[in-house]
This record gives structure tokens, sequence and C-alpha cells, in this order.
């Protein structure tokens, strides 16, 4: 029984992964979001609340998990990081499944992936894209958001494996230090490519 061709996409912080899913998206592409399920999932009434809040008590409310104070609590602490990932992780495999099962007539889908090399979840996939642009438009990129400074721009790249790392890795690289318009171009042709019968 033949089944979907799986891309992992994937990209460091500020490098236009979201932007470039969702042309993915307008392509026809099924995405799954792994960090949209799990933004769900800890949300109002989310599935993981009451896990979440038995492990780490005071950490959620009405509006689901308090992100900040949650944060605090694991940040630099690799036990308590642990015990969440082990809440979080089986949940999102789970969506996953129901995710593959829905589009198992699909010729292409594609796992939207932040931490793609990190999670080891690279060997789950048939293609990954990187998503890339020059350090300097990524460095102006992610310093333009609001509450980002200097440092905490660092510190989180310091926690992803490097942009050279990640192209070297990768199948295919889509590359945003462009227009718009030519990303959306190199996202259609590479759709085609992978289309394409063998």
């Amino acid at each position: 029984m033949s089944r979907p061709k799986i891309i992992g996409l994937t990209g460091s912080i500020g490098m236009g992964k979201s932007t470039v899913a969702a042309m993915f998206e307008r392509a026809g592409i099924p995405i799954f979001d792994a960090d949209a399920e799990v933004r769900a999932m800890q949300g109002p009434r989310g599935e993981l609340i009451p896990a979440i809040e038995a492990a780490f008590p005071g950490s959620t409310g009405e509006k689901g998990v308090n992100r900040e104070a949650l944060g605090k609590l694991v940040f630099a602490d690799k036990e308590k990081l642990a015990r969440l990932e082990a809440i979080v992780h089986p949940a999102v495999g789970r969506k996953r499944a129901q995710f593959l099962e829905k589009h198992a007539n699909a010729p292409l889908i594609l796992f939207d992936i932040p931490l793609l090399f990190e999670g080891g979840g690279h060997a789950q996939v048939d293609h990954v894209v990187v998503v890339s642009a020059p350090a300097e438009v990524q460095r102006q990129r992610v310093l333009a958001r609001p509450g980002m400074a200097p440092e905490k721009f660092e510190h989180v790249l310091g926690l992803q494996t490097p942009d050279a790392e990640k192209r070297e890795l990768a199948d295919y690289i889509i590359d945003t230090g462009v227009s718009l318009e030519e990303t959306e171009e190199q996202v259609r042709a590479l759709v085609e490519t992978l289309i394409a019968p063998l």
C-alpha cells in the first residue's frame, strides 16, 4: 500500500519557516504543525492541562498553561524539562498518527517541526527541507520581534543546530533571503519535483 511522501520542514529562528509552511499549504500540501498542536493541547481546556498541572502545580490556569511560569520552572532544569517532554511528546505523536491516517491518500504531506534535527525527527521523514537565509537577514528579522533582545536571540541560537549544519543535512533548501515571490516559486517547483512520478 502506498503512503504519502513525508517532508520534514525545519529552519532556525527567524528563517521564515512559518511563511514557507503557508506556501506549501497554498500549494495544496496538508501540513502537520507540531507547535500549533502543542499550543492547542496546552490552551484553555487543553487535553494536557491535567497532566501538566499534576507534574508542575501552579503552572496552569483558566487560560491553559502559563507559558512564562512553566518556562521558568523547566528552562534551566534538564530533569524537569524531560518530565514535561514525557507528557508532551507522546501526545504530539498521537496527533501526528491521526493526521497521517486522515491524509493517507495524499501524494505529499508536510511535518512542520522546528527542532527536527535536535529531536531526531529527520529519521522519520522522506525528505528534509531546510528554510534558510543569510545570517544578517535572520538577525534583523528576529531582533525586530517584540520583546526580543540580542542575548535572548543568542541563547535561542545556542539551543538550535547551526544553520550551516542544517543545510548540510538537508535534502532541499528553500532560500528566504530573496523576495516572497521568489521563495514561493522555489516551493512550487519543489512540490512539482516531489509529486512527479518516479
